[in-house]
């Protein structure tokens, strides 16, 4: 089965069967938006976040240029609460601008984002009934049917959808006439003659409306207003405020970066696509702040790099994509943004889901919280009394250059990642399923996750062949080696050889040893590779050092 063929609903399978990922208080009947990280899948996640932050800081050299940087800078760390001053968010602009429009259907009692609800124009004959006896008239009927669906599916959707309204077998489908293209519902004004994607008749979607997506919590015992805050939407802003403490405690100088991995929470209106689309997420992000003159350069060695990480830990440049946002798609704060792309298999061919945005700020969020909330023109927004509508702290942000005696607010260029969505893409990504012959040279079935080793949440997995003979004794000293060596290693020696192999591959462990009758004569083990099924002997007393340079490699 090649990429392409690979469905979701395997993908997820595989996830809860082999423990990556579950859906969060299953046992009450879940909740949506919400997902727990099984004892795989918490390896994986913590693999792809030290992917990330071994090089943004770990490995980073701050003292020579790195290839195709204009200058060298430097990057260091940051952790900041969830909870921030309501006044935070008041001046970032997410407490007036971060909502989407909603609606919702009288009928299904369901609740949609309007902007994921697309349709098209239908006509065709329609029987309706006149009275209570049951005799029906035909009238000449125009709708527009909606869906929830993308890329091909929704063309087939809306003709299930327009037959089954109609009452017409498939094979008079040639009798709707349709009219126009798949159109966004945003552009129909009137939903009296809309069919809504769960209705069984016209008219039952609401008006749009503003919903804030930030989840709204209550500080201290009284819980009055007063007391009301937000569980952070994003990391961002906790590097923000923070930007002056870390330039007079670390003796950075422009330009450099601050590095932030954490938890974010929106309050979506229709969590969808596994893990793609949730209410608490994790973000890995940047801040990189430089001079306003240098700050094109930077955007783009950024937007680079960050493509350069995905392809080197393991995904098709060709189901990889950068596209640049067109002008009217910017935030209010937004210079230039351009989106890492990943060809999900839950989406249509040829569509793309956002894996990472990397984004130019220019100097709209320091400059806020100096002043107050700025609008979409970096004026500062002012009430009817001619006072900031939302203050800022007063406190000089600005930078001082000691050297050229300049001072001015950094401009910021911000590469946002979500780890989820960047665990979920290696996932896709690496799941495979081929023939391979077991022990008796029959093909069999082989589901494999080719993850990059890196990535593995298991690096190597220790089998004694037979449970006799010594084996287990030194297949145990083995994997204990390899634990105290900080590789996470697993053993196993229940059933035969390939099916244990064929476990491990499921899993996406990259290599496995076996101990067998030779290792007592010449003290080798056999080594097979996952992805090339190549078997080959090594010394015992290298086996360490072997995968960890493999895993270097």
């Amino acid at each position: 089965m090649s990429q392409t063929e690979n469905t979701m609903e395997q993908i997820v399978a595989l996830c809860k069967r082999r423990g990556f990922l579950f859906q969060s208080s299953e046992i009450y009947g879940g909740i949506n938006g919400f997902w727990d990280y099984g004892p795989l899948g918490v390896e994986l996640k913590r693999n792809v976040r030290e992917a990330w932050w071994r090089d943004m800081i770990g490995a980073h050299d701050e003292i020579s240029c790195l290839e195709n940087a204009p200058a060298p800078f430097s990057m260091v760390g940051l952790e900041s609460s969830i909870i921030m001053h309501p006044q935070v968010w008041k001046c970032s602009g997410h407490y007036d601008l971060f909502h989407d429009f909603m609606i919702d259907c009288t009928e299904s009692k369901r609740r949609y984002r309007h902007d994921h609800v697309r349709g098209r124009w239908a006509e065709a004959d329609r029987k309706i009934k006149t009275d209570a006896e049951g005799e029906t008239t035909t009238v000449r009927t125009r709708i527009f049917i909606t869906s929830l669906a993308s890329g091909e599916e929704i063309e087939q959707e809306l003709t299930e959808r327009a037959l089954k309204f109609f009452g017409l077998k498939t094979k008079y489908a040639d009798q709707i006439q349709w009219q126009g293209d798949v159109t966004p519902l945003q552009q129909i004004g009137n939903h009296a003659e809309v069919l809504g994607p769960d209705a069984t008749r016209p008219g039952t979607l609401t008006a749009p409306r503003e919903f804030n997506l930030m989840f709204k919590t209550t500080l201290g015992a009284l819980g009055g207003e007063e007391d009301a805050a937000f569980l952070r939407p994003e990391t961002a802003q906790g590097m923000f405020v923070n930007f002056k403490n870390v330039l007079d405690s670390s003796r950075v100088k422009l330009p450099f970066g601050i590095c932030q991995m954490g938890k974010s929470f929106r309050n979506e209106i229709t969590p969808r696509n596994f893990t793609f689309r949730s209410r608490e997420f994790e973000q890995m992000e940047i801040e990189f702040f430089c001079h306003p003159q240098e700050s094109p350069q930077w955007y783009t060695y950024w937007r680079n790099r960050r493509f350069a990480w995905y392809t080197e830990l393991g995904i098709a440049s060709d189901r990889l994509r950068l596209r640049e946002h067109h002008r009217e798609e910017l935030a209010h704060y937004s210079v230039g943004t351009a989106d890492i792309e990943y060809a999900f298999p839950f989406l249509s061919p040829g569509d793309y889901g956002e894996l990472e945005g990397v984004a130019h700020r220019g100097d709209f969020d320091l400059r806020s919280h100096m002043e107050g909330k700025l609008d979409k023109d970096l004026k500062l927004q002012l009430n009817d009394q001619g006072q900031p509508r939302h203050r800022g702290s007063g406190k000089d942000l600005s930078y001082f250059d000691d050297q050229s005696r300049e001072r001015f607010i950094p401009h910021v260029i911000e590469p946002s990642a979500g780890a989820d969505r960047a665990t979920l893409a290696f996932l896709c990504e690496a799941y495979h399923v081929d023939e391979q012959p077991d022990e008796k040279g029959e093909l069999q079935s082989r589901t494999v996750l080719k993850l990059h080793p890196r990535l593995a949440p298991v690096k190597a997995a220790v089998f004694p062949l037979i449970k006799k003979e010594g084996m287990p004794e030194i297949a145990a000293k083995l994997y204990r080696d390899l634990k105290r060596a900080g590789l996470n290693a697993t053993f196993d020696q229940q059933g035969a050889i390939g099916r244990r192999y064929r476990r491990q591959d499921e899993i996406g462990t990259p290599f496995c040893l076996t101990v067998d009758g030779q290792t007592a004569q010449d003290q080798t083990v056999t080594l097979r590779d996952r992805d090339t099924l190549v078997q080959e002997r090594i010394p015992l007393d290298q086996v360490t050092r072997e995968i960890a340079d493999r895993l270097r490699g």
